[in-house]
């Protein structure tokens, strides 16, 4: 198990900034076939997931969402997924959904690989074997986790996907009203620029260009940090799209995630 050590991140006025929990229940998904679970990351804590399988050879997308999000809120959204063939499995962080524990930075950086290492497990549970092809994504908060993972576990996976994700925690941090001016790479336990320039997946960055809150530089920089060759990876601005209503452009954003995981069907 990966130790943890204290970071300037895990104090108390940062964690009310980064993290909005709330609970959710599992078996109340209305979306047919939907699985929901539980999977450990450490002893006596576990978190929660829901898996919305398109078929049993599917590409598989394990997304890690928003701060403000829990998993059970992507029954709306998974079917956007399956109706491409692509499977989808969406895990909660501490504290969110049906998880144990208290959510902190530290925490997400050392579940989120574990949660990756349990795929099989969680899809035995379901009925199903883990797929060929297994992407990550993540979305804000969740870019941080899925950078993570990619960087932990690329030669398993065959892509990564960043949704309006944050190269510098710092800059983050002092548009939600934190000033951590003196944040060095080693207190800052996400290094979202650091880690994708050691992942050489082929990456695609989408990014809403009237972002707000992680403005459309920081994807930019995450798409020219990567260190995928420049065949491999592919950054989607979205015009008039800000970081919580890029769905609104759904044909855009789904064609992009469609052309990525299946590079050689028109």
């Amino acid at each position: 198990m990966m130790s943890r050590s204290s970071t300037i991140l895990d104090q108390p006025a940062v964690l009310r900034v980064m993290f909005y929990p709330r609970r959710s229940w599992p078996g109340l998904s209305l979306v047919p076939n939907a699985h929901d679970g539980r999977v450990e990351v450490e002893p006596g804590v576990s978190l929660g997931y829901s898996l919305y399988p398109a078929g049993p050879q599917s590409p598989l997308i394990l997304y890690f969402h928003g701060n403000g999000e829990v998993a059970r809120d992507y029954d709306s959204i998974a079917p956007f997924y399956t109706s491409l063939g692509i499977s989808l499995l969406v895990a909660d962080y501490r504290g969110y959904g049906w998880s144990d524990g208290l959510p902190t930075a530290s925490n997400l950086v050392h579940d989120a690989p574990l949660v990756f290492q349990a795929l099989g497990q969680m899809l035995g549970e379901a009925g199903s074997q883990v797929p060929p092809r297994v992407f990550v994504m993540g979305r804000s908060l969740g870019s941080a986790a899925a950078i993570e993972v990619a960087c932990r576990h690329q030669e398993a996976l065959a892509g990564l996907i960043i949704e309006s994700g944050f190269a510098h925690t710092a800059r983050l941090l002092a548009r939600l009203g934190i000033a951590l001016e003196d944040l060095d790479e080693a207190q800052d336990v996400f290094a979202n620029l650091a880690k994708i320039g050691q992942v050489r997946l082929p990456t695609l960055v989408i990014h809403g260009q009237a972002d707000a809150l992680i403005p459309a530089s920081e994807g930019m920089a995450l798409y020219q940090g990567s260190a995928a060759p420049d065949d491999k990876k592919r950054l989607v601005l979205i015009p008039g799209a800000g970081h919580n209503d890029l769905l609104t452009w759904a044909d855009t954003y789904f064609e992009a995630i469609r052309e990525f995981v299946f590079p050689c069907i028109f």
